[in-house]
């Protein structure tokens, strides 16, 4: 963030972006400070200040936005991690004590009193964290750590679980797209109780981590429709003949299928009225209970009864802040809005990408996430596709290069990111060799991305990476190579979702980018010239921060409902074009033909070993 409002007409490069994987304050500290010298909070006008909070897998961010969407300032603090092969653990109380250092430093850094904070709203990325019946943690690790209550998103421990789960073919995995993942929460949960029974006895609620932030803020255990439906198999649409999305009050929870809790061995679930998974359930932006308990606005240093919006998944809360983050054309009607929003799909790339897409009507879609009612826009129907390593990917790649070391004292020494130059060097490459465009110089090398499996469209935990096109060369231009090899292949794995979905009732023909990843132009840019249609950037950096602050102003009341809130706080930034020469699409085209194959070989492979390992 540059602290300059971006033209629609800019095509200024988007140089200095951070590395994907980090979370960054997209002020820098001198901007903060000069605009910290232009008022001061005792002198300004109250203002309408709505605050967004971002539990992400490295760190946690709080960012205040006024009414129209702008940002004010922002902060993270970092959140500790364990890691130990499949398993992935996070603490609550630590993420807790995150939050309320990254919005005191928020405020404090944007010069905003406690008291002018209107609206609150959180988001997180969707790890399941358990706690007793005193909101105590209990741990999920084999370690017994007490502090290790959050099983993190990215964790694999529960493949065998999922495939046991799928195989029971119940009617709600449809609406998973045919399967669930093992990042999903019905997998983890079979998998706690066959192997913590202690810990599984022990849990009086099971939450996803942002219905459990609010929870924490305002001791209210409504869940959100985002969480219990992407990631619980909860049925949304139980709803949509019962309630009007403007009578926002919480709903009793008809959603749940019972049955499907009972085949898969978790039949102690449906006990009380779903009590340990959610009784009630409300719209994204609901609010909850009476506010910011005195409690958790001492902590946060804000004022207590401010109003906290029912949350959504970090990824989901990226959709909301960017989906109407399109140019305003003259007179279109708001009819045509109301169909031109299903014509977008919002790419939220960070550690991972998620890729989302909303329609009127409910489009089952083989290998995707969906079809889910409200679980990001009230009234329409989502698809979610992803892909579960991107930014990781790149940094793994990266980080785990011989010339790695090297490379990243010479950025340092320059006060660049490694990213800006690799691409940096890419450019030197490509004007050295006189490629006729930079995206040739990978002619002879070839990534299939899936180092954490493949989540979307093939929907294959057990698929692995594979880079065709290596040498005995282990200089810094050979990693220039592999990096821009593997954000094609990302690129060209979002080209199979959107082609996918595309042919299975879908019309995307506009992509909309945020998250670290879209800070990095060549990503960026080989995305647009690879999937063949624009890329929109939003005005605003921090999409996920915007999209939970929404939730705030739309449980504040600013607004009538959160469609409204999106289309008053979204606003486009820069557009990034495919290029028009027809060589790069030719080449393009070539690649991801190598790039489909790849997969179907290593399918062959994985049959030709388990024939000889019969």
């Amino acid at each position: 963030m540059t602290g300059k409002r971006r033209e629609l007409s800019d095509s200024t490069p988007l140089l200095g972006y951070p590395q994907p994987l980090q979370h960054y304050t997209p002020f820098s500290s001198s901007l903060l400070e000069m605009a910290a010298t232009t008022t001061t909070v005792d002198s300004a006008p109250l203002r309408s200040v709505f605050l967004g909070v971002d539990v992400g897998t490295g760190s946690a961010r709080a960012g205040l936005f006024d009414e129209n969407g702008k940002l004010l300032g922002s902060s993270s603090s970092p959140i500790q991690i364990w890691k130990d092969g499949d398993c992935v653990e996070q603490s609550s109380t630590d993420i807790w004590h995150a939050i309320c250092a990254a919005v005191k430093s928020a405020c404090s850094l944007a010069n905003v009193a406690g008291k002018e904070v209107k609206g609150l709203g959180f988001a997180a990325t969707c790890s399941l964290v358990a706690v007793d019946a005193d909101g105590s943690p209990v741990t999920v690790s084999w370690s017994g750590d007490s502090r290790r209550n959050v099983i993190v998103w990215m964790d694999h421990r529960a493949v065998e679980q999922a495939e046991r789960i799928n195989s029971c073919n119940s009617p709600v995995l449809q609406y998973c797209g045919g399967s669930l993942s093992p990042e999903m929460e019905p997998p983890k949960l079979l998998w706690v109780k066959e192997n913590l029974q202690e810990s599984w006895s022990m849990v009086f609620r099971w939450m996803d981590l942002s219905d459990w932030l609010s929870y924490r803020a305002t001791g209210d255990d409504t869940r959100s429709l985002c969480t219990t439906v992407c990631k619980w198999t909860y049925l949304g649409h139980a709803h949509m003949q019962k309630v009007n999305e403007k009578d926002s009050r919480d709903m009793e929870a008809c959603g749940w299928d019972d049955d499907f809790w009972e085949e898969i061995g978790l039949g102690d679930l449906v006990d009380g009225h779903h009590a340990k998974i959610g009784r009630s359930v409300a719209f994204p932006g609901h609010p909850l209970g009476s506010g910011l308990t005195p409690a958790a606005a001492k902590e946060l240093g804000l004022v207590s009864g401010i109003p906290v919006g029912t949350s959504l998944i970090d990824a989901h809360a990226g959709g909301v802040g960017v989906m109407e983050s399109v140019p305003q054309l003259d007179s279109e009607t708001k009819e045509c809005d109301n169909e031109a929003i299903c014509h977008r799909m919002v790419l939220v790339c960070g550690t991972s990408t998620c890729h989302m897409a909303i329609s009127r009507s409910k489009l089952f879609i083989p290998g995707v996430w969906g079809p889910f009612w409200s679980a990001m826009v009230p009234e329409y129907w989502l698809t979610e596709g992803g892909q579960s390593a991107t930014g990781a990917l790149l940094d793994h790649v990266v980080e785990n290069h011989v010339a790695s070391p090297h490379l990243a004292n010479r950025a340092a020494s320059r006060n660049i990111s490694v990213y800006e130059l690799l691409n940096n060097i890419l450019e030197t490459m490509m004007l050295d060799l006189k490629c006729p465009f930079l995206a040739a110089l990978t002619e002879d090398t070839h990534v299939l991305p899936d180092y954490h499996g493949n989540r979307s469209p093939i929907a294959d935990p057990k698929s692995k990476g594979m880079v065709c096109g290596f040498t005995l060369d282990t200089s810094e231009k050979q990693l220039a190579l592999l990096y821009l090899a593997t954000v094609q292949g990302i690129a060209y794995g979002t080209r199979h979702i959107v082609e996918h979905c595309n042919a299975h009732g879908h019309n995307i023909d506009t992509i909309l980018a945020c998250g670290g990843l879209a800070k990095n132009p060549l990503f960026i840019q080989e995305h647009a010239d690879i999937i063949g249609c624009p890329i929109i950037l939003p005005r605003e950096n921090e999409s996920v921060l915007l999209g939970a602050s929404i939730l705030g102003a739309v449980a504040a009341k600013k607004f009538s409902s959160l469609n409204e809130a999106m289309r008053a706080m979204n606003a486009a930034g820069q557009v990034i074009h495919p290029s028009k020469d027809p060589k790069v699409k030719k080449f393009h085209d070539a690649k991801y033909r190598i790039f489909r194959e790849l997969y179907e070989q290593q399918l062959s492979h994985r049959s030709i070993m388990a024939q000889a390992l019969a």
